[in-house]
């Protein structure tokens, strides 16, 4: 039953339907099937309401929408915007300054919003036009672009990163209870944020090390730009302080253990709001559309989330933990070759699932098996985000490609934007590998900043 609980989710899928209805319907068919059987314990959906009351007291869920509600309005206000005309004013003259000024402000979007889609979208709007104009070869330009768009899964603060945060923080107090330990280290969105700041550094330094080179070596793919206009001291320092200012505040405040993630992103969504307001880019439409926004995207979420919570405990009433457990001790070498298993299943998942369904659905299965197995929360959960990160940039079926592609010029093919991720998913496989050699990468800030 549990391989046609999996093929009936993949159909409906397949089909089209909404992934939350898909998610809560294919397991109450299932469910009634197994019951009218006797293979299913209905005991098991007595607990579904105690779940939904579970995600609505969550704590932490609740940066979620104030996250989404900062970076909606930074996209909105045209602060995105403003940043990236000014980055690119400053670096212009410089031989692949455009591409300098793409990575450098996707870090700092995704470092003070960390939505992928909006970043994406933003800057195929912005910059696209101009580097192609100026000569840049589509593919560097295409694939700068939907690299340094895809940094909001990795680099802190990222929705991806808490989902994960609070799913892998479930996962490891059962895990360690089964073990007998009733008193487990709490594993918490703050952890992952420390443990995905150096990792995410080091990818953003070898985007620009391969601009430089690609630069150096190939100074017609990326020339300078003698006309561009430089822009004054102070309006780059105006452009560039709000998001520096958000990334302090919100981040700043969680890595000193001043606020938790959900009250810095409280902080950050006003502070945004602020900014709009002095930047004279927020009115009452402008501020509806961004309510209106916010509420579409984390509805979609939250039906997902509870979705999943159904989905969950029908797969568990059927035994699928258990099986997921017993493939996963059986596959050679350990809990290694269980974590290549899991990497490479959601990496594949991740071509016809969003973050948010691999999260809610995949993660609560597996995570369980590999802490029992003796692996590390916090590795985990940034490798993870890295994986999901390249996954989403990967050709054909990179959501990143498909964002750019949506907005991109017709003079600009698809093969071009393929092409053009291609050296930047090979960087990203550097850093998984590396991440996976010295776990260190990603344990050693948060020990310590948190001990």
């Amino acid at each position: 039953m549990v391989g046609l609980l999996v093929l009936g989710l993949c159909a409906g899928l397949a089909l089209g339907y909404p992934v939350a209805f898909t998610l809560g319907g294919v397991a109450l068919l299932f469910a009634g099937a197994g019951c009218l059987l006797g293979a299913f314990d209905p005991v098991f959906l007595q607990a579904f309401p105690n779940r939904v009351f579970g995600i609505m007291g969550n704590e932490t869920l609740l940066a979620v929408p104030l996250f989404v509600f900062m970076g909606v309005m930074l996209e909105r206000s045209r602060l995105a915007e403003q940043l990236l005309e000014a980055v690119a004013g400053l670096f212009g003259r410089v031989r692949g300054g455009l591409v300098f000024a793409v990575i450098v402000v996707g870090a700092l979007l995704a470092a003070s919003t960390g939505i992928v889609g909006a970043t994406v979208v933003a800057m195929g709007l912005i910059s696209l036009p101009v580097m192609l104009k100026n000569g840049y070869d589509p593919r560097l330009a295409c694939g700068s672009i939907c690299a340094s768009g895809t940094l909001g899964q990795i680099v802190p603060p990222s929705i991806v990163l808490v989902l994960l945060g609070d799913q892998l923080g479930n996962a490891h107090q059962q895990a360690q209870l089964k073990l007998g330990n009733y008193a487990p280290d709490a594993v918490s969105v703050g952890d992952l944020f420390a443990g995905a700041l150096l990792p995410g550094l080091l990818l953003v330094a070898l985007y620009l090390a391969y601009a430089l080179w690609t630069a150096w070596r190939h100074p017609e793919r990326a020339p300078a730009i003698g006309s561009a206009q430089r822009r004054g001291g102070l309006a780059v320092v105006r452009a560039i302080l709000p998001p520096l200012a958000l990334i302090v505040l919100v981040l700043g405040s969680i890595l000193a253990g001043i606020a938790t993630p959900t009250e810095a992103a409280g902080v950050g969504a006003a502070g945004a709001t602020l900014f709009a307001w002095l930047a004279g880019q927020l009115d009452r439409a402008r501020l509806a559309a961004v309510l209106r926004q916010t509420v579409l995207v984390n509805a979609m979420v939250f039906a997902i989330l509870v979705g999943a919570a159904l989905f969950s405990l029908v797969f568990r009433g059927f035994g699928g933990d258990d099986l997921v457990q017993a493939l996963l001790e059986s596959l050679p070498g350990g809990a290694t070759g269980a974590i290549v298993a899991v990497m490479a299943l959601m990496f594949v998942l991740g071509f016809v699932l969003d973050f948010i369904e691999i999260v809610f659905v995949v993660v609560p299965i597996v995570a369980p098996v590999l802490f029992a197995l003796g692996v590390d929360p916090v590795w985990l959960g940034v490798m993870m985000g890295l994986n999901l990160q390249t996954s989403f940039l990967t050709p054909p079926f990179g959501f990143a490609l498909f964002y750019l592609r949506g907005v991109a010029p017709e003079a600009v093919s698809t093969w071009q934007i393929y092409r053009g991720v291609v050296p930047f998913i090979v960087l990203q496989l550097v850093v998984l590998a590396l991440l996976a050699l010295w776990p260190s990468l990603a344990t050693w800030l948060p020990r310590q900043v948190y001990g």
